[in-house]
């Protein structure tokens, strides 16, 4: 048959057998839609988690589109249902482009596949599988097995990086862990600690490495993910917010994780002191500690800070890292960044949690000595970062890279 060429295909039946006319998949067009889909599902970034994101557009046969949807975890219904109900009648005999596969099991909501051939969906063109091994696979069966024609695979490669968190998270119960770092082309994240350097409330110690283009994408950084996490020699060096200030809805606060074992954060941080906001605790500062005296967790919770005892590693006094991971795991946080300093990178590396790296590069050289270096701690084998992305921010630049598959053990 001749592309675009008209014809006849047999529908599944119904109330006894359907013909739908229809054309030759036209392959572009499919791209095109699919891309569509994911731009849609990328609006939910911030407001889906812990759940995937998921985007989606019905088209008719005459490759109109006649529906779009955009899963938000507090909207509850999904992209696909979304879609159908702005379809209406013409998703009849429609294509269904999505970047996850349909949901076929019941969650919070009903199974998407029912919705989709009560609907009369004839196709559906999907990126790629749900990353859920218990599910995997059952959405595209139920569609097929109802006469529905299903594609997979286009654009796989986006929609997997668009849901890699997602794909850590559900398989293995922890989040997807980032290592964000700015340096200089030395390697070195700091000066000596005894320089004393002018500098803004809040800035690293020594001022900013990376210019202003480069740290605005820190902030997008920070709105994807679910929480970042430094170790308490970033607070007492730095007093910083962190917080995303990216300016876009997420559907709960990021959060703001610190690592001190002897609690020694100060009241009088900044981090401290925006706990709360018009005198309501925003639950969102978390310390995990190895032991702290009972009158300074209580006056940290008073400040809205919730403070976590951990068991040490052996021979270390820091909390245990994996276990922070299982923790912050069981309260539902899919994905973290890490930006610490020098010892809590290398404690990161050197423990095996770092799921990928972005470490973004300033055109200096900081070559003085005792110039505080990326990561101080012994790791006995050095990481293999594979899969590398590079980014362009003005001077700056950045290299994103992967440790390993968060869709592998």
């Amino acid at each position: 048959m001749r592309h675009g060429e008209i014809r006849l295909t047999l529908g599944r039946p119904r109330d006894g057998v359907t013909l739908y006319p229809s054309k030759m998949p036209d392959y572009s067009t499919d791209e095109q839609f699919l891309m569509r889909a994911l731009e849609l599902a990328r609006q939910g970034i911030g407001l889906a988690s812990p759940s995937p994101y998921v985007g989606a557009v019905i088209v008719d046969s005459n490759d109109n589109i006649v529906g779009t949807g955009v899963y938000t975890y507090a909207g509850v219904k999904h992209a696909e249902v979304l879609a159908l109900k702005q379809a209406g009648n013409k998703a009849r005999g429609g294509t269904l482009y999505i970047n996850l596969e349909p949901h076929s099991h019941q969650g919070r909501t009903p199974p998407c596949t029912d919705a989709l051939i009560a609907a009369g969906i004839h196709r559906v063109v999907a990126s790629m599988p749900d990353p859920n091994p218990k599910v995997s696979g059952r959405g595209f069966e139920k569609l097929r097995s109802a006469g529905v024609h299903v594609e997979v695979g286009r654009l796989e490669a986006e929609a997997r990086r668009l849901n890699e968190a997602f794909a850590r998270y559900i398989r293995l119960g922890t989040p997807l862990v980032t290592l964000k770092s700015a340096m200089t082309l030395d390697g070195k994240i700091a000066p000596p600690s005894t320089l004393g350097v002018n500098r803004e409330v809040g800035s690293p110690r020594g001022g900013w490495i990376t210019g202003e283009a480069a740290r605005a994408h820190v902030h997008e950084q920070r709105h994807q993910s679910d929480a970042i996490l430094v170790g308490i020699g970033t607070v007492l060096a730095d007093d910083p917010l962190l917080t995303d200030r990216s300016g876009h809805p997420r559907r709960r606060p990021l959060l703001r994780i610190i690592l001190d074992s002897q609690l020694r954060l100060p009241l009088s941080s900044r981090l401290v002191q925006s706990a709360k906001q018009d005198g309501v605790c925003k639950n969102d500062v978390l310390v995990f500690c190895r032991a702290g005296e009972e009158k300074k967790v209580k006056e940290l919770e008073a400040f809205g800070i919730r403070v976590e005892q951990l068991p040490p590693v052996p021979v270390d006094p820091r909390p245990d890292l994996h276990a922070v991971l299982r923790r912050l795991g069981e309260l539902e946080i899919i994905s973290v960044m890490i930006e610490g300093g020098a010892t809590i990178n290398g404690t990161a590396l050197s423990a095996g949690v770092v799921d990928k790296v972005f470490l973004y590069y300033a055109p200096k050289i900081l070559a003085m000595p005792g110039s505080i270096p990326f990561a101080s701690s012994a790791i006995k084998e050095a990481p293999q970062v594979k899969h590398l992305h590079l980014h362009r921010f003005g001077e700056d630049f950045a290299v994103e890279g992967y440790l390993r598959d968060p869709y592998e053990d």
